[in-house]
């Protein structure tokens, strides 16, 4: 690579009809990860163009306005890899090899897999990327502008990425709205199984296990309660991704199992033995590290949770939201915890804990019954 990013403008002929020095960035996969980089890109004034293995997805993407054109661009600054983590690396080789991709053109992937992907090239263009952001939508319908304002994106970067390709990708990524974080491939592969791998197998066969039991007991999905859904929710995504993640990411992904299988088999002997303040410890030490996992908050012991029990009822909640808003009062996060009973539930609302006790108060005189929980320690 003889030139860089930072050497000039990257990219290659102007496309037809665009003012000059219009960047051009090519998305190859055009559903909710890949659409939502065309479109933060947009925002940018970038002129985007799409392929995707499906082609009604790609005429999908172009009639919502996602990319501007179909195909390649051989002019493109910037080109996106959002396809499924076994069939990454065949694009990427296919785009070094197989295009007429100016030599200044940076190219990333967004697979949730590095150490297996950036091991095959060494190609100083070649750049493996990460945004640790989704959606509940799915697909290119799915896709936002603003997907990835505050999210961390991870980059890899290795001892043959070109420095200067490596800033400008990760200025561009900032100017987005990610959070960019350089890891090594195999930390970041170690920490995903952690935090995203595992805790879908897990779901995946925490719900087979009720589905197994289902069979026997007619009645007990209906009976599943908040948590049950809270955990399993997860595994409703799409399966066909998971071997290939699964596959490449084999080493992490076993030594998490196996460090959650030692847990769950320690949290076994001490319901096995009576040991009650053992117990005790476990579930204390889990509820004050999940209290203070908001992702918004840097300050955990400057929030709190107001839980206020809701009937599902036209207007219910649309009643408390406008008391907030009406208090002046942000709402850091919002969640339905589900009962049981089914028509019923908890609305949880992250809020400063300052104004915490002043909304209580508040849903308290309009006949609610609102409790707070602080984040953070136990007091």
């Amino acid at each position: 690579m003889t030139t860089s990013p930072a050497d000039e403008q990257p990219g290659g002929e102007q496309p037809e009809g665009e003012e000059p020095g219009t960047p051009v960035a090519t998305i190859i996969g055009t559903g909710l990860i890949g659409g939502s980089v065309g479109l933060a890109l947009k925002g940018l004034g970038w002129r985007i163009h799409g392929v995707d293995a499906d082609r009604g997805v790609e005429a999908r993407a172009q009639e919502l306005g996602v990319i501007d054109e179909v195909g390649l661009h051989p002019g493109s600054s910037l080109v996106v890899v959002a396809t499924p983590v076994g069939t990454t690396p065949t694009v990427i080789r296919d785009l070094l090899e197989g295009s007429d991709l100016s030599p200044r053109c940076v190219i990333t992937d967004v697979g949730s897999v590095k150490e297996t992907l950036v091991a095959r090239f060494d190609d100083p263009r070649v750049i493996g990327g990460h945004p640790m952001a989704g959606s509940e939508q799915v697909g290119v319908d799915g896709a936002r502008a603003d997907l990835f304002v505050g999210a961390t994106w991870v980059l890899c970067p290795t001892s043959s990425t070109d420095p200067a390709a490596y800033a400008w990708l990760r200025a561009l990524l900032g100017q987005i709205g990610a959070q960019v974080v350089d890891l090594a491939p195999a930390r970041h592969d170690a920490m995903v199984a952690a935090v995203s791998h595992v805790p879908h197998l897990t779901a995946a066969a925490l719900m087979g296990m009720a589905a197994d039991l289902e069979e026997e007991h007619a009645a007990l999905l209906q009976l599943a309660a908040g948590g049950f859904r809270d955990m399993t929710r997860i595994a409703a995504g799409r399966p066909t991704i998971w071997p290939d993640i699964c596959l490449d990411n084999q080493a992490a992904i076993l030594a998490t199992l196996d460090t959650l299988i030692d847990a769950l088999g320690a949290m076994r002997s001490k319901i096995a033995s009576g040991d009650q303040v053992g117990l005790l410890s476990v579930l204390e030490r889990a509820a004050v590290a999940r209290r203070a996992l908001n992702e918004r908050a840097t300050r955990p012991e400057a929030l709190a949770e107001v839980r206020v029990p809701v009937t599902d009822q036209v207007g219910v909640v649309t009643n408390i939201l406008v008391r907030v808003s009406q208090l002046g009062i942000n709402i850091e996060d919002l969640e339905i915890a589900h009962s049981v009973e089914g028509d019923r539930g908890v609305l949880v609302l992250t809020v400063d804990r300052d104004s915490a006790d002043r909304l209580v108060d508040t849903l308290t005189a309009d006949g609610l019954r609102a409790s707070v929980l602080p984040l953070g320690p136990w007091s």
